[in-house]
């Protein structure tokens, strides 16, 4: 059997960690005959908290899990980490500001990404989910230099999924007969769901989204608009926002990054647009559509951007750009 790798979950008193955990312990993200550490990070006053998540997982019996380590210190949770998976971030407040919350995340993430700089694995795998993901990861990434930034990424899958099953309920198949939606940009609500490239499969044969769900003004409107503010809707609904399905989404996004995407198929994930082919301005995370193999992603290249979705595709990007810099001003202070 493997060696076991370390994995490091953070926030891992909180909601969306205790539906991610046992995913990970019983081998469905890393493998079926991948041994595990597990490395549970969180704030001092969460660890009474954290000493039931260990409880717990002592308790499912599972045979891949080999260590448990729950700690409040960065120096062991960052120690020779082979993936990383970054969910404590500073929620927002009622009356705080967007950027007081930018503010507040920038310190975390710089000290994070020091961290993961001093303590991990050059080959670390890093997944920043904690809000506002894209500029959380692009601190983290900037505070560890000396790791690729292709080892950076942010969560978008959660959008691609939502995205996915929207347009599956709309045609009445199965989520998995439909691929290649695409997230374009933040996660946030200017963020651009695209199924101008998707395909449906109906009845074993393989039609354009456009063509199957047959309902171009749908389309272009609230299944936008559903996908875009589908967080505020479950936290509205449930009074806790997304953490079964944000945890099913951070499963998706490492298996894919660690086990590779399928041929033809491409998934949205936030990563560096450095040489993108999309007019991306450079020095951001962005959602692209990649493909991956051997555990490096490529973005996917050559798709026709029609007017339509260049203004929401350069939309998303400016507002990515607005809160680089004002993060940025915050880093150097």
């Amino acid at each position: 059997m493997a060696d076991p790798i370390r994995v490091l979950v953070t926030g891992a008193a909180g909601q969306i960690a205790y539906s991610l955990l046992y995913s990970i312990a019983k081998g469905d993200v890393f493998g079926k005959d991948q041994p595990i550490i597990l490395v549970l990070l969180d704030i001092p006053p969460m660890l009474p908290v954290l000493d039931g998540v260990v409880m717990e997982l002592q308790d499912c019996a599972l045979p891949l899990l080999r260590e448990v380590i729950p700690t409040d210190k960065v120096e062991v949770g960052f120690k020779d980490l082979d993936a990383a998976i970054l969910v404590g971030s500073m929620p927002r407040k009622e009356g705080m500001e967007r950027k007081d919350l930018l503010k507040a995340n920038v310190a975390i993430f710089k000290a994070q990404g020091a961290a993961l700089e001093k303590y991990a694995k050059k080959t670390v795998r890093v997944l920043v989910v904690g809000n506002p993901a894209n500029t959380n990861c692009l601190i983290a990434s900037k505070s560890a230099p000396s790791i690729p930034k292709e080892n950076f990424s942010c969560l978008t899958r959660l959008d691609h999924n939502r995205a996915r099953s929207q347009v599956a309920m709309r045609c009445g198949v199965p989520a998995d007969a439909v691929k290649n939606v695409i997230i374009w940009g933040n996660h946030s609500s200017t963020q651009y769901p695209d199924v101008h490239h998707a395909m449906v499969n109906v009845h074993g044969k393989e039609v354009e989204a456009y063509s199957a769900v047959k309902d171009d003004s749908w389309l272009k409107g609230d299944f936008i608009s559903t996908v875009q503010l589908r967080g505020a809707a479950v936290i509205k609904a449930r009074k806790l926002s997304s953490a079964m399905s944000a945890a099913k989404a951070i499963c998706d996004h490492m298996r894919d990054w660690w086990f590779g995407t399928l041929d033809g198929e491409f998934m949205s994930m936030g990563v560096y647009a450095g040489g993108n082919s999309y007019g991306i301005p450079e020095d951001l995370i962005y959602s692209f559509p990649v493909h991956i193999k051997n555990k490096s992603w490529n973005i996917h290249d050559g798709l026709p951007v029609n007017d339509f979705s260049r203004a929401k595709m350069d939309a998303t990007a400016a507002e990515l750009v607005e809160e680089r810099d004002t993060a940025l001003s915050f880093l150097s202070q």
